[in-house]
């Protein structure tokens, strides 16, 4: 037996979800009710637990703790459930064909209330109805019967192994329709294109869901589109405007805006990313169906290259301009700041230079009383010699004291001058020494 290295931690949880959610196999005669719920996460144990409590009623077990989808029969109904990323799908088939094409769908086999009392907002719900070829004709007048008289779009699918009709009109019981007539359909092809169908279906319309935001968006796109070329134009003109006076009042203009379309982004940007991913899945689904045109009718990828496709294109161009406008702003903003910068320096600069210049004033008034102190203190200090020199001649000496306080003159000025000059050399000194290991 060959020993393999330790698994990764998820190799079987990865092998396995290839084969997730498979189509359930059907035999026409039979019908199908499809609903698709939007479900917070704060609402998956309710979730479970109104699973749980439909299981219990049939006596079956319900899906286990973690379970992402549950097989199982209710009675005469087969139930599957499938939880996907941010909605969860309930689909319910019934063997056997109706008395007429839109009565005793298979959710009337449901506990009374039970769909209504499902957590989250329905998205998606339909009835499907997979009938076999010859049972009846599906003409022009029984396809206006089973859609209400609404426009029909269908075509041959699966290399001619049946055909498929729906309008994707949600009728007054909340269901949008699917007819299927098997011609040669397999069990699991029939599965298969059932399920297929209902994808589409939810998908569209989760993929349609960032329509609305869109419609939201755009007139404020409008609107700071132009804000912003108000703005913009009064930078390369450099000139004010009556609401921007100057650059700092210029540049918090941007910064509101930049605020705003980032705003705009947080709030759109899933939406819109989810969008384009549902309408890949819508894409890939409608060719999977291998559709060959029925005269008179479009198809399914004909309905969605008219009816869809635009409106994923809008959601696709709001969500482009939107990150346009913040690359915009983004550099506006940063040729503003860099003018605003440049302005400063200049600013800095003649600062600088009026200090320098005051610096300068201040070193002349400076020395000019450094001036005025010797001829202060060389006043005073003649003038003690001068005393101490009357002093002596009192006392006997031979001297004669405005000679003595003359000739001391000179020498205690030159004396403090040099004083000075060594003292201001010792601090320029100490200040350069201080200067040094800063830089």
């Amino acid at each position: 037996m060959t020993t393999l290295p330790p698994d990764h931690p998820h190799r079987l949880a990865l092998a396995d979800e290839a084969h997730a959610r498979p189509p359930e196999p059907l035999s026409a005669p039979a019908r199908a009710t499809y609903v698709a719920v939007l479900v917070d996460a704060e609402y998956r144990g309710r979730e479970q637990a109104h699973l749980a409590a439909l299981c219990a009623t049939f006596g079956v077990p319900p899906p286990a703790a973690g379970a992402t989808h549950h097989l199982a029969r209710l009675g005469d109904l087969r139930f599957k459930w499938e939880r996907h990323g941010e909605f969860s799908g309930y689909t319910f088939f019934l063997t056997g064909d109706a008395a007429e094409p839109n009565s005793e769908p298979p959710s009337a086999g449901l506990p009374p209330g039970w769909l209504a009392g499902l957590p989250g907002h329905t998205v998606a719900a339909a009835q499907a109805a997979l009938i076999p070829a010859g049972s009846v004709a599906p003409d022009a007048a029984f396809l206006a019967q089973h859609f209400s008289g609404n426009i029909v779009v269908g075509s041959e699918i699966g290399d001619g192994a049946g055909t498929a009709f729906t309008d994707f009109r949600v009728q007054p019981d909340g269901f949008t329709r699917f007819l299927l007539v098997d011609r040669s359909f397999t069990p699991r092809q029939a599965g298969r294109t059932l399920q297929r169908l209902f994808e589409i279906e939810v998908y569209r319309l989760l993929a349609l869901l960032a329509l609305p935001i869109a419609r939201r968006l755009s007139p404020r796109i409008v609107a700071i589109e132009q804000s912003l070329g108000a703005l913009t134009d009064a930078i390369a003109q450099n000139t004010a405007t009556p609401i921007v006076r100057d650059d700092e009042t210029l540049l918090h203009e941007l910064t509101r805006l930049a605020a705003e379309v980032e705003s705009g982004l947080a709030a759109s940007q899933f939406r819109f990313g989810a969008c384009r991913a549902y309408f890949e899945l819508v894409t890939t689904r409608t060719s999977e169906l291998r559709e060959q045109r029925l005269q008179g009718l479009q198809t399914i990828e004909e309905f969605m290259a008219r009816r869809f496709t635009p409106a994923v294109a809008t959601c696709n161009t709001v969500s482009q301009r939107l990150h346009d406008l913040s690359e915009r702003v983004a550099q506006a903003s940063a040729l503003l700041s860099t003018r605003v910068d440049i302005t400063r320096e200049r600013q800095n600069q003649a600062l600088l230079a009026s200090m320098d210049k005051r610096a300068r004033l201040q070193l002349r008034l400076q020395q000019t009383v450094e001036g005025l102190s010797v001829a202060a203190i060389t006043y005073y200090l003649a003038g003690v010699i001068g005393y101490l020199a009357k002093g002596l001649k009192a006392g006997g000496a031979r001297i004669d004291p405005d000679l003595v306080v003359g000739a001391a003159i000179p020498l205690l000025a030159l004396g403090l001058v040099l004083g000075l000059r060594r003292a201001r050399r010792r601090i320029t000194q100490a200040d350069r020494a201080t200067a040094a290991p800063q830089a």
